[in-house]
C-alpha cells in the first residue's frame, strides 16, 4: 500500500468550501479520505460537496463557526457519528481585517484572533479525543507569510499567523505521546477570493508579488493538495512541529 494512500481515513477541512481550503480537500478526496467540509456558508459548501462528489470523491457537509466552543465540538460529533472515526484535522478558516493598528477596535481584534488563532485550540482540541480512539492522528494548521513578515495594515491577522507557529509546536510536543502529528504550513500569495479581495485593498500588490516571486506567478489553491496529502498520511508519521511554506520561494527573497 502507498504510504500516501489515506483510504479509510476521514477528514475534516474548516473552510473547506472554497480557496485553499477546498484545494485541501480535494486532494484528500483524491487520496481515498472521506473528507467533511465544515463552513458556515450552507449554499457554498453545497455547491463543493458536489464538485467533489461529481470528481468521485467522498464528500460531506457541515455547518460550524469555529469561533463557538459548542459549534465546534458539535462538528466533531456530527462527522464522527456519520464515519465513525476521525483522522485528519486542518484548521484553515480565517479572516482578515486590513487597516492601520490604530484604527482597529477591540471587537475587531478579537474577531481575528478568535478565528484565526482561538479556533485552532478549539478544533484541536475537540477532535483530540477521536485521534486517542483511533491510535493516532493528523493536524495541519494554514499559517500565512503574514507569519514571517509584517505587514502595516494587518496586526492582528499577522499576529495570530505567528502564533499559530508557536501553537502548532506546543500541540506537537504535547500529542507526540499520542502519536498524533501536527504541523504549519504557510501558503504565499495564492489566487483566491480571499486574496482578490486584498489586491483591491492594497495598491500595487499584484505587480510587487510577481517581481518578487522566483516562479513569476501566485499560487493557485491546487498548489497546496500534495503537500497536505503529504502531512495527512503515513508518509509524514516523523514530521511534527514543523512549517513549511509554500510560496513559489517568495520568502526566499
Amino acid at each position: 500500500m502507498s504510504p500516501f494512500d489515506l483510504t479509510g481515513k476521514v477528514a475534516i477541512v474548516t473552510g473547506g468550501n472554497g480557496g485553499i481550503g477546498l484545494g485541501i480537500a480535494r486532494g484528500l478526496a483524491n487520496a481515498g479520505a472521506a473528507v467533511a467540509l465544515a463552513a458556515r456558508n450552507e449554499a457554498k459548501t453545497r455547491e463543493a460537496v458536489a464538485e467533489l462528489e461529481a470528481e468521485g470523491g467522498h464528500a460531506f457537509g457541515v455547518r460550524v463557526d469555529v469561533t463557538d466552543e459548542a459549534s465546534v465540538q458539535a462538528m466533531v460529533r456530527t462527522v464522527v457519528g456519520r464515519f465513525g472515526r476521525l483522522d485528519i484535522l486542518v484548521n484553515n478558516a480565517g479572516i482578515n481585517i486590513r487597516k492601520p493598528p490604530e484604527e482597529f477596535t477591540l471587537e475587531e481584534w478579537h474577531r481575528v484572533l478568535d478565528t484565526d488563532l482561538t479556533s485552532i485550540f478549539l478544533c484541536s482540541r475537540a477532535a483530540y479525543p477521536e485521534f486517542k480512539k483511533a491510535g493516532g492522528g493528523k493536524i495541519l494548521n494554514t499559517g500565512s507569510l503574514g507569519a514571517l513578515f509584517a505587514a502595516p495594515y494587518a496586526a492582528p491577522y499577522n499576529a495570530s499567523k505567528g502564533g499559530m507557529v508557536q501553537l502548532t509546536k506546543c500541540l506537537a510536543t504535547a500529542w507526540a505521546k499520542d502519536n498524533i502529528q501536527v504541523n504549519a504550513f504557510h501558503p504565499g500569495y495564492t489566487d483566491t477570493e480571499f486574496m482578490r479581495r486584498a489586491r483591491d485593498e492594497v495598491p500595487g500588490m499584484h505587480e510587487k508579488v510577481i517581481s518578487r516571486s522566483p516562479m513569476k506567478r501566485w499560487g493557485v489553491p491546487e498548489d497546496f493538495a500534495g503537500l497536505a496529502v503529504f502531512l495527512a498520511s503515513s508518509a509524514s508519521d516523523f514530521v511534527t512541529g514543523a512549517s513549511i511554506f509554500i510560496d513559489g520561494g517568495f520568502s526566499c527573497t
